[in-house]
């Protein structure tokens, strides 16, 4: 049932949030924030004060009234489900403030509790005005999570916080005095797992943007306690253990200034692998250990191999995967005033979506099957589709009116074809598929 009203409350969610909010959206992510903080603050004449907001148990303590009085759903089955409490181990707990965390409508209950802080800010400090333009005011949410950029450490303490407290009582919320601080941007401050900070060397500046240490020593700590538990695993099991985590970890990070950390973080875990190596063959000496592992292949002559079978006894030599072997590459983000619902955007999203398969070896492939499925041609035209002449994937059926993102619901036009259908309202048909006709023959 919540999923069934979340299809209806996410398009006014999305249309009434505000422009920086980047938490729990489709098309935004925590890189969009990390960007948005860059804009905010790598230019000299920025703000060189900001606010690190924590609201203390945010979906825990959202007052119901509230809720009831402010969020358009139908009042009665969502009166049911902010009092439907929870059992734990066997015991009954009543509701009587917050929302469930996990539960499916939440996310967007919550971000509409948040919505409008932005825009009480913007009033009380317009950008237009030369007070509020000289006051550097800028808000970057991401879910609970938010920062405030200010021109001076008295602003932030004696007009912003006040503002952003009221805001916050009226929902039954507050800010944590402990985690409630006002940095200044050389000193630095951690946001959404990095490290955003100034540093100045004279009369150069510098604006950097890396993996805070906190993020760093918990994700290897993590990966240590990995390796050292997996004693009964072969090397080609424990590689295929510690990929996704790695893999996931580095791209998470590959959007900002990583490459150094890269490298620290690939040397602390071949040294976690190194002794791990050596427990399992401890009168073997080292020469031959290193063969077996770490065969020598060139420029990744450090890099850890095993062997793995497969689901048909198939076996496999695996590597295990080096974070400063990913390209870091900057991160474009997205437009604060786009919106997934409406159809004026379409274009927007896919090309969006373009860019983001042809960075991703998975995407490469999912456009290489639909060029060939398309046997090369433009379902409108039935011209060549070239390098040249350029290709945009287009949703058969819109996303913004339901559409997936599957290769069933997507075809390769070119640009100037994909502007006039979304012009003109031209009905492209998903082509007949070479290649199963093929095979059939």
């Amino acid at each position: 049932m919540q999923a069934l009203y979340l299809l209806a409350l996410d398009p006014v969610a999305e249309t009434t949030a505000d422009p920086n909010s980047y938490g729990f959206r489709r098309g935004r992510s925590t890189a969009d924030a990390i960007e948005a903080c860059f804009i905010a603050l790598c230019r000299n004449d920025r703000a060189e004060w900001i606010l690190e907001g924590d609201i203390r148990s945010c979906f825990d303590r959202i007052s119901h009234e509230w809720l009831v009085a402010h969020i358009p759903l139908e009042k009665v089955i969502l009166k049911k489900w902010l009092k439907a409490g929870y059992l734990e181990n066997h015991h009954f707990h009543a509701t009587e403030e917050g929302t469930p965390q996990g539960g499916i409508i939440s996310p967007a209950v919550a971000n509409m509790t948040l919505d409008g802080l932005e825009q009480l800010l913007a009033t009380h400090f317009p950008k237009k005005e030369r007070a509020g333009g000289r006051a550097k005011v800028n808000l970057i949410r991401y879910a609970d999570d938010f920062c405030v950029t200010g021109n001076s450490k008295e602003l932030l303490e004696q007009e912003v916080k006040p503002l952003i407290e009221q805001f916050l009582r009226e929902r039954g919320l507050e800010l944590s005095t402990e985690k409630t601080v006002v940095t200044h941007i050389e000193q630095g401050f951690d946001f959404l797992g990095q490290t955003v900070r100034k540093y100045r060397r004279g009369k150069r500046t510098k604006f950097f943007i890396t993996p805070s240490k906190k993020n760093v020593k918990a994700f290897l700590r993590k990966i240590r306690k990995r390796i050292k538990e997996s004693r009964d695993l072969t090397a080609g099991e424990l590689i295929a253990e510690l990929n996704p985590e790695i893999r996931g970890w580095a791209l998470y990070h590959r959007h900002v200034v990583s490459k150094a950390i890269f490298h620290a973080v690939d040397h602390a875990i071949f040294q976690a692998i190194w002794k791990w190596t050596r427990r399992r063959h401890r009168r073997k000496p080292r020469r031959w250990v290193k063969d077996k592992y770490f065969p020598d292949n060139g420029p990744n002559r450090w890099v850890f191999t095993g062997i793995l079978k497969g689901e048909e006894e198939r076996v496999k030599v695996v590597r295990l995967l080096a974070a400063s072997s990913l390209r870091i590459e900057r991160y474009t983000k997205i437009k604060a005033s786009a919106n997934p619902y409406d159809p004026a955007w379409e274009t927007y999203f896919e090309k969006r979506l373009d860019v983001s398969m042809e960075a991703r070896l998975k995407g490469r492939r999912w456009l290489s099957h639909l060029w060939r499925e398309q046997n090369g041609l433009c379902p409108v035209c039935q011209q060549k589709i070239t390098k040249i002449t350029g290709w945009h994937s287009h949703h058969i059926l819109w996303r913004s009116k339901g559409g997936s993102d599957s290769t069933e619901n997507r075809v390769l036009l070119h640009p100037t074809c994909h502007q006039q259908v979304h012009s003109q309202g031209i009905t492209v048909e998903k082509p007949r598929s070479v290649i199963r006709a093929e095979g059939k023959a």
